[in-house]
């Protein structure tokens, strides 16, 4: 729950930095008339609708199990972080190559670009603010974890911090591309340098949008936890007396903070089903103790294959 509450308080930052950021690009990029400084407000609106849908990721997956959700709502994190990443495809990438192309092909007039100087150096400051309040969240995490910064953001079931993270550092960087649109104009006299910045920002943000979704969409379909941290959960349950072999392991990551553990397990031929029960009790209580995340645990008492025999789920072995 402590995560959950840094997440939201990561997400709120975000959000209110680019609300003020569109309105003040808005303004900027009417003024000077700029293709690149409108596409750097759309993309800061389209960041504004993800963390919204970021927020309300995080407060409806909050809802406990229920007999019509039995598993619980982890799931709607990323159904909504999914939309989000969506809408970051279609209010900010869509509008910002299309303008972009429009500029190249209509031309533009761009008026003084002093005001969208102004506004891109206080964008950035502010977006440097909640960039470096997302990464303190992410980095702790990861310390917490044993894993290295960049595995643990590339692989992180938190994909709402995650999301957090590569708008701010697209956004970012799509103020320098802005910039440098303006610049080259008035070093130049020619539009076309705005309209390449505002294509540029575009495509920066169609790979954003292709990163979050894809990741969203993984833990929808269901991604197990990786492969070393499975053999260690096999481990585990190797190590509860009586248990002779994991015949079968399916792992699940339903959340942030939850995962479901399934396994077909042998146990020896002489244990009574007192000692059986005794077992499945001790298997759950050493893989929450080692898997602080570990939230479910279904062991099926299955039994291993004779001499001579065949099994459905030798391949799986």
């Amino acid at each position: 729950m402590a995560e959950q509450g840094e997440s939201v308080f990561t997400v709120i930052v975000a959000a209110a930095a680019n609300l003020g950021i569109a309105v003040a690009k808005a303004v900027a990029g009417v003024i000077s008339g700029s293709s690149a400084m409108l596409s750097e407000a759309a993309h800061s609106v389209a960041d504004t609708v993800t963390e919204v849908m970021l927020l309300t990721a995080l407060k409806r997956s909050e809802k406990p199990a229920d007999e019509d959700h039995p598993l619980g709502y982890s799931g709607e994190r990323y159904v909504w972080a999914l939309l989000a990443a969506v809408a970051t495809f279609v209010g900010g990438a869509v509008f910002s190559v299309y303008d972009g192309i429009h500029t190249l092909v209509q031309g533009e007039e761009v008026g003084d670009p002093l005001v969208s100087y102004i506004v891109l150096a206080i964008a950035f400051v502010l977006e440097s603010f909640s960039l470096r309040t997302a990464v303190r969240q992410v980095r702790g995490e990861a310390e917490r974890k044993r894993t290295p910064f960049g595995r643990y953001l590339r692989r992180t079931p938190d994909t709402t911090v995650k999301a957090v993270v590569m708008e701010d550092s697209a956004a970012l960087a799509g103020l320098l591309l802005a910039a440098g649109g303006l610049l080259g104009v008035q070093i130049t006299g020619s539009d076309v340098w705005d309209g390449v910045a505002s294509i540029l920002i575009g495509a920066l943000l169609v790979y954003v949008a292709w990163v979050l979704g894809r990741s969203n969409a993984e833990l929808l379909i269901g991604r197990p936890l990786p492969r070393a941290v499975r053999e260690e959960v096999r481990d585990e349950l190797l190590a509860v007396p009586h248990v002779v072999g994991v015949l079968e392991l399916t792992t699940l990551i339903q959340g942030p903070d939850e995962v479901m553990i399934a396994a077909k397990v042998d146990f020896r031929d002489v244990s009574s089903a007192e000692q059986v029960e005794w077992a499945c009790e001790e298997a759950e209580a050493r893989l929450r103790a080692r898997f602080p995340a570990v939230r479910r645990v279904y062991l099926d008492p299955t039994p291993g294959v004779g001499p001579g025999q065949s099994s459905p789920d030798a391949s799986s072995r």
